[in-house]
């Protein structure tokens, strides 16, 4: 604590100093800069004499679709949502009691962005960095972006990320998230690493531009089960184990991993186009593209000595391990015109290789070590604006081999005025689940599984409609009807004693369909300082089966105070966060497949959580603080993140998010 309140006067000291915001108001070419504060954005000459204005705005972010924000260093509500591990909003996730491992949803997003298989270890891929999330950067001048985070127990979190340049048209940037964390309950550490560098390139007539990146990430986490006796130990309330290190777990020597390296190339030449005036858009243009994406990656489960709660198994230690290897290769034009829109063509060639080190024979049958194969898929992009109209389409299909997957998407929008705009979209897919619920080995007896020739591709339908207004607020209605979903669950045929469940987990696909009908508001009311902001979500499943289970409602109420201080030096919020869910037949984890499982047999949830936070910003530092759970502190221990896996107890936490300019 004595660390935070050092930190916090640092802060505040220099918010007394400060007059103005960091951030340079515009200013007119050739005009020198004001303030101190302004020069941390240092002004950009042209061949001239002239000095070149810069704002934060040419501070670009440029995203896997092209689509271009710039650095927001502000302080809002929206920040305190997204300021944790994932760094993004978590409303439809309930996170476990430690830093780093897995997140239960509170919420489901059906759509599928790929028509291939994934590797599987779902519960494994939160803090995992896609090659759709990387983001490229167009920087005035060397720019850094530094967020920690304290976490639970000997160990802390770092999300640091440098961009720079060479020239205006060629920028870099390196970045690294990493942490560890021990965690409250016995064997539950966690720790991950994150690497990604970047490179965009533009030539100097913005005919040729190039885009790469490599990454390379690590996470591992220390699995202990769950709690062995949580009704004598957790939920009795019992002083005596307060300290949630006593608490007996179920095993202490085991842990996952999951491990991936990528390489990234996306460049395209212009082969003709007229610029328009403005230099920046052409009317009318063809170009060709390249897109190239090679991934590795394995899943490992290391126990070093079996355990029964998981069933019988081959060896006395556990050693399972599965691989990954995709090549993809894209080719495409695209023919833009100012009054036809922009149409794509492409064609990919995408192989896999997912694999074990053995072939197995089991008393049923003969389980392969290997499924492999090239895959050829063409495709079709569509974008045309008119006005305040808005209009995307994209068509992709296989056209050759096994996995036979397909996926459209397509949207209308139209913005009436500044203050209101509607959305509407559908998505239709087609594609084979997962490889792990078509081909799995491990040591123990019953996780070994090929389903590659009676397992269905899995169809996935849906509409969904947005309206966005600043009077009404924000309102999504979705849709989605499935057909052949694959889940796992424990086998209803085997005999079961209490507690014994995971021994008999197995792939299923459902026969019937599960339609799902989800709504999501948000609203905010604001009166002087004071704000309260309201995400209310309502779902409902219609399904023969109890296989996909969510709550019927979620709720995030944030009751805040802004202000400033400090000559406008300084900018806080603080407040009280409330999230709740009602109870439902929360799934389970797995932590042999790194995967969740669904059961119908206890019901969790139905309790609220309650955060305090005060956010600070000064200059280009966002401080926060929040004490998170503080409920917890005379409430029932009732609370669960999934069967055996409480919710994290109370805990202050501090950290800060710091930009630098040079």
């Amino acid at each position: 604590m004595r660390y935070i309140l050092t930190l916090l006067v640092v802060f505040f000291s220099q918010a007394i100093s400060a007059q103005e915001d960091s951030i340079p108001s515009p200013r007119k070419m050739g005009e020198p800069p004001v303030g101190v504060q302004q020069r941390m954005l240092p002004a950009k000459r042209t061949p001239g004499t002239q000095v070149q204005e810069i704002t934060i705005k040419d501070y670009k972010i440029i995203d896997y679709q092209r689509d271009t924000t710039f650095l927001d260093t502000t302080i809002s509500i929206q920040k305190e949502y997204k300021y944790n591990f994932l760094r993004r909003d978590d409303f439809e996730l309930m996170p476990f009691a430690n830093v780093g491992q897995p997140y239960n949803r509170l919420g489901a997003n059906l759509e599928v962005n790929n028509i291939y298989p994934g590797l599987g270890a779902r519960a494994k891929h939160f803090n995992y960095l896609e090659a759709r999330e990387v983001d490229y950067y167009n920087v005035a001048t060397p720019m850094t972006d530094l967020m920690f985070k304290t976490t639970f127990e000997q160990g802390q979190l770092l999300d640091a990320l440098l961009t720079f340049n060479t020239s205006e048209r060629l920028n870099f940037s390196l970045g690294y998230k990493g942490f560890r964390s021990l965690g409250k309950y016995q064997f539950s550490q966690a720790s991950s690493g994150n690497f990604k560098a970047t490179t965009n390139y533009v030539t100097q007539n913005g005919r040729y531009s190039l885009r790469a990146h490599i990454a390379t990430q690590n996470l591992e986490t220390e699995e202990n089960g769950g709690l062995a006796n949580k009704e004598l130990q957790f939920e009795s309330n019992d002083p005596d184990f307060a300290d949630r290190s006593r608490l007996d777990v179920l095993f202490s020597n085991a842990n996952n991993r999951l491990h991936g390296k990528r390489y990234f190339l996306d460049h395209e030449y212009v082969v003709f186009g007229k610029p328009s005036e403005s230099g920046k858009a052409r009317t009318t243009a063809l170009t060709m593209g390249h897109e190239f994406n090679y991934e590795s990656k394995y899943y490992q489960y290391k126990q070093t000595a079996n355990n029964p709660y998981f069933g019988d198994a081959f060896l006395s230690e556990i050693g399972d391990k599965v691989y990954l290897k995709t090549y993809n290769n894209q080719l495409s034009a695209r023919f833009s015109n100012k009054t036809l829109g922009a149409l794509t063509g492409h064609v990919d060639f995408y192989r896999y290789n997912y694999y074990f080190n053995t072939v197995l024979q089991t008393d049923d049958q003969l389980i392969q070590s290997q499924l492999q194969g090239t895959e050829v898929a063409v495709g079709a992009k569509y974008v045309k604006k008119i006005g305040g109209f808005q209009l995307n389409g994209a068509l992709k299909s296989n056209i050759t081999g096994d996995l036979s997957g397909t996926i459209l998407d397509a949207f209308a929008s139209y913005r009436i005025n500044e203050n209101h705009a509607l959305k509407f979209s559908i998505h239709s897919s087609s594609r084979m689940p997962n490889f792990n619920f078509l081909l799995y080995q491990s040591d123990y007896r019953n996780y070994n599984w090929q389903h590659t020739s009676d397992f269905k591709k899995v169809g996935n339908n849906g509409f969904q409609l947005d309206l966005d207004s600043k009077t009404w607020g924000n309102l999504k209605a979705n849709y989605t009807s499935l057909n052949n979903y694959t889940y796992f669950a424990a086998d209803p045929s085997e005999t079961e004693i209490e507690g014994s469940e995971q021994a008999f987990i197995k792939p299923f696909q459902e026969s019937g369909n599960v339609d799902l009908f989800k709504v999501n508001y948000e609203k905010e009311f604001k009166w002087k300082g004071f704000a309260l902001n309201n995400t209310i979500m309502y779902q409902n499943v219609n399904q023969s089966n109890p296989v996909l289970n969510l709550p019927e409602f979620v709720t995030r109420n944030t009751l805040y105070y802004s202000n400033f201080g400090f000559k406008k030096a300084l900018y806080f919020q603080t407040g009280v966060t409330l999230k709740y869910f009602t109870a439902y037949t929360m799934d389970a984890y797995n932590p042999v497949l790194g995967e969740f499982y669904s059961q119908d047999t206890e019901k969790l949830g139905g309790f609220p959580m309650l955060d305090f936070f005060i956010n600070a910003r000064i200059q280009q530092t966002r401080v926060f603080l929040k004490a998170e759970h503080f409920n917890s502190l005379f409430s029932e221990n009732k609370f669960y993140a999934a069967p055996n896996y409480p919710y994290r107890d109370f805990v202050i936490r501090f950290g800060l998010v710091w930009n630098f300019f040079s």
